[in-house]
């Protein structure tokens, strides 16, 4: 097992954390999959870390596929930019049985700009916090593992919940409440749905994986829910030296409209297909740095919503 943990630690830097991409004027993390690691583990008893910083840069309006300027469209209100910094922690133990146990969350800085059009006046507000987001719980259970020397893979299922622990009310120094959109948390318990597939091929030093998971609100809180979001994630490994490997990923979102009267179901929701290169560095101890710059291939939002046109994902992952 130890020979081949660097490797699965490196092919594992496979988010956005199991959050998916989100536009609107708000909240985002990154959608590349960073939870390969646990879930491409062989089933015996471990325990595994992921510590992932993410830099996503919400600066461009856009309607449908096009993109805007600011207030091309009139609105009530026109978005601007929103900066999001995020600090992604995970916690993963294996019971060795074939079950696995994770517990993640982030704390996010979050810098967002608005102009509030009223009554032909144009009010400029911001709001800037830091602040602990929601924490998801999930299970996983591996289905199948090929024990095979040269060519080992694994599947299994994921399960779990988000639980509303991130404030959803948070007002800037005006006194204004920001959109739910934006607000560290959804204030709603969400179920989580997955499925995983990992594969090595030890003679050439390549590993794939494919994902994916479900995510859907099972509660309305104070009139607002997030709508249900669907990702689907593939991505390879091909190690160049005993110690370098080349990432790659491709990272699918869809994300259905948020409702409730403080959903904005007109702008809210849409189709991302993002790609993902990387590169990933083994540490002593089983340990592996790793960085992604992702970039759009295509956007599709409802309405007008912001969107940004680069992140940037840098991480620590390995075995405690």
């Amino acid at each position: 097992m130890k020979k081949i943990v660097p490797t699965l630690i490196a092919a594992a830097l496979a988010a956005c954390l199991p959050s998916l991409a989100s536009a609107s004027c708000g909240a985002a993390f990154c959608a590349v999959n960073s939870n390969w690691t646990a879930e491409s583990a062989l089933a015996e008893a471990n325990d595994a870390f992921d510590l992932r910083f993410e830099s996503i840069k919400q600066d461009q309006p856009m309607t449908g596929s096009r993109k805007l300027a600011v207030g091309e469209i009139k609105a009530h209100h026109d978005e601007v930019s929103t900066m999001n910094r995020n600090a992604v922690v995970r916690y993963s133990h294996s019971f060795g049985n074939g079950f696995g146990l994770e517990v993640s969350g982030a704390i996010g800085k979050r810098e967002h700009e608005h102009i509030h059009n009223h009554h032909g006046a144009q009010i400029f507000d911001s709001w800037s916090f830091t602040e602990l987001g929601d924490v998801r719980v999930t299970g996983r259970y591996q289905l199948l593992t090929m024990d095979d020397p040269l060519r080992p893979a694994n599947a299994g299922i994921t399960f779990g919940l988000k639980l509303p622990t991130g404030k959803f009310d948070l007002a800037n120094g005006k006194g204004a409440v920001g959109e739910r959109s934006m607000q560290p948390g959804t204030g709603t318990t969400d179920l989580i749905l997955g499925g995983y597939y990992h594969r090595k091929l030890v003679d050439s030093d390549l590993s794939w994986f494919a994902q994916g998971q479900f995510q859907h609100a099972l509660n309305t809180r104070e009139n607002y829910r997030p709508g249900a979001q669907l990702g689907l994630d593939v991505g390879v490994r091909k190690g160049i030296s005993a110690t370098v490997g080349l990432l790659g990923q491709l990272n699918y979102v869809y994300k259905r409209a948020d409702r409730g009267s403080e959903g904005e179901p007109d702008s809210s929701g849409g189709r991302y297909l993002y790609a993902s290169p990387g590169l990933s560095v083994a540490l002593p101890g089983n340990k592996q740095l790793y960085a992604f710059y992702q970039v759009p291939v295509h956007r599709h939002v409802t309405g007008i919503q912001l969107s940004a046109d680069r992140a940037l994902v840098i991480g620590l992952s390995g075995q405690l």
